[in-house]
């Protein structure tokens, strides 16, 4: 019989194409979202009912886009911000925690912005600080994803970068002005741009879920380190367009509002060692890989 997995959020980005690997992996993939359909439960029927029996593992993705350049930086929309994150992963936490038979995993998908730029290379021992509205957003994200010391289930909190590919993300952003020859780096260029693939952030969930040693803290990062301008070189050089127009931090500020433009005006270098330890492999451990496979994908 298929292990069953519930996924949280799992119509987004990242979701479903995770649901797709697990199901051609052989597994009986369940997501929750607002709108009920087939192999779906909604998040008010999580409330009432709980996990499913014989739910094998949860993973939660559901958030609000952070980076929607069509929603401005209100007071509402950071506060759906704040409230799709936290509240989904404590619903979900209640859910397990009265659940008759526990599930055996339980991976909460959270960010990096807890780990504040500078010189420092982080691993998974740095905890993170409390510095802006990003950093408190993760903070509390992966406080809401404790669950009881004497649960049977194991506890993986992914810190997730920014995730590349075609169909979602960032990319999805930059590809038409990218390829329009009109990309270029975020000013100031030399701000570390945490990233991973969407098929390596999508095995490395997998890989959570099946490997037993995988557990606590897990950085959801490649293995290359590099800045917004290599990046930027590397995604242009993969379309055969320069990138000659650097964006400036005000229209940033502008687009997306001083405490989201963060979000790409700075960054941390994190370091992937632990999961390689684990004996994680990389399907693309460098940008170049990356963005080769993203553009050669989108022009499919």
């Amino acid at each position: 019989m298929a292990k069953h997995i519930l996924i949280g959020g799992g119509t987004g980005f990242i979701g479903s194409n995770l649901k797709k690997l697990l199901t051609s992996k052989g597994y009986d993939v369940t997501t929750i979202s607002r709108m009920p359909g087939l192999k779906r439960m909604t998040w008010h029927e999580l409330e009432s009912n709980g996990i499913p029996e014989k739910t094998y593992a949860v993973v939660n993705l559901a958030g609000q886009n952070v980076l929607d350049p069509s929603r401005r930086w209100s007071p509402g929309f950071r506060q759906n911000v704040w409230n799709s994150r936290i509240n989904t992963t404590k619903n979900l936490v209640n859910a397990i925690e009265k659940a008759a038979t526990k599930p055996k995993v339980f991976v909460s998908v959270s960010g990096v912005s807890l780990y504040e730029p500078g010189p420092k290379v982080y691993t998974e021992n740095d905890n993170g600080t409390d510095y802006d509205f990003m950093s408190r957003l993760c903070l509390k994200w992966e406080e809401a994803a404790n669950l009881k010391a004497e649960s049977d289930t194991k506890l993986v909190k992914v810190r997730c970068g920014v995730v590349l590919g075609r169909t979602g993300g960032m990319i999805k952003s930059l590809y038409l002005p990218f390829k329009l020859g009109l990309g270029g780096p975020v000013q100031p260029g030399d701000q570390p741009l945490p990233w991973i693939h969407i098929t390596d952030i999508c095995n490395l969930i997998k890989f959570c879920i099946e490997e037993n040693q995988a557990k606590g803290v897990i950085n959801g990062v490649a293995p290359q380190i590099v800045t917004n301008r290599e990046f930027s070189k590397c995604f242009a050089s993969a379309l055969t367009r320069p990138a000659l127009f650097p964006m400036p931090e005000f229209v940033v500020k502008l687009i997306f509002g001083m405490e989201r433009g963060v979000l790409l005006t700075t960054g941390a270098k994190i370091s992937s060692q632990k999961s390689i330890d684990l004996g994680f492999k990389f399907t693309y451990p460098t940008v170049d890989e990356a963005c080769r496979e993203v553009v050669n994908a989108k022009n499919k």
